[in-house]
């Protein structure tokens, strides 16, 4: 019994061993990478500030909060996030945020200490501090397009009429 092997034949066990040995090589490689941004909580730390303790006992213990808010009474939070990618040219995916919520009274006293989790909420930008809205967001150019008042006399100023 004689087995030929033509050309094309050769060629295709050939793209098909190299296939296979990339996939295999890619497959041995755990190329994931884990990121860690933000406050890391220390308990010992947060022991150290108990309901009662005044705001420069918490900035003494914790450091400087990641963020604060003053609208009803003041509040510090220190933020933590860790992010993974699969491989180094993928976005990273937001797995776990942790925020501890510090909130003082009136007096500057801690009143309430809160631990808040990726499931307690939304996940909110931290770098560029905005809060999504209701309503769209139209660029410039559909703002003039659908006769936006703003937009249109904004065009009339930079082109000189009036």
């Amino acid at each position: 019994m004689d087995i030929r092997i033509f050309k094309s034949d050769r060629k295709l066990l050939s793209t098909t061993a190299l296939a296979l040995a990339v996939t295999i090589g890619l497959s041995a490689c755990q190329t994931s990478e884990v990121f860690h941004n933000g406050y890391v909580v220390d308990q010992a730390a947060l022991d150290l500030v108990p309901v009662g303790s005044s705001r420069e006992q918490v900035l003494l213990s914790l450091g400087t909060p990641s963020t604060t808010a003053t609208f009803d009474g003041e509040v510090f939070y220190y933020i933590s996030q860790k992010r993974t990618r699969p491989v180094a040219f993928m976005k990273q995916q937001l797995v776990d945020q942790q925020i501890l919520a510090i909130y003082f009274d009136k007096d500057g006293v801690v009143a309430q200490r809160a631990n808040y989790t990726l499931q307690d909420g939304k996940v909110f930008d931290t770098i560029s501090r905005t809060t999504p809205t209701g309503g769209r967001d139209l660029t410039f150019l559909q703002q003039l397009l659908a006769g936006g008042g703003g937009a249109a006399n904004s065009v009339r100023n930079i082109l000189g009429g009036n």
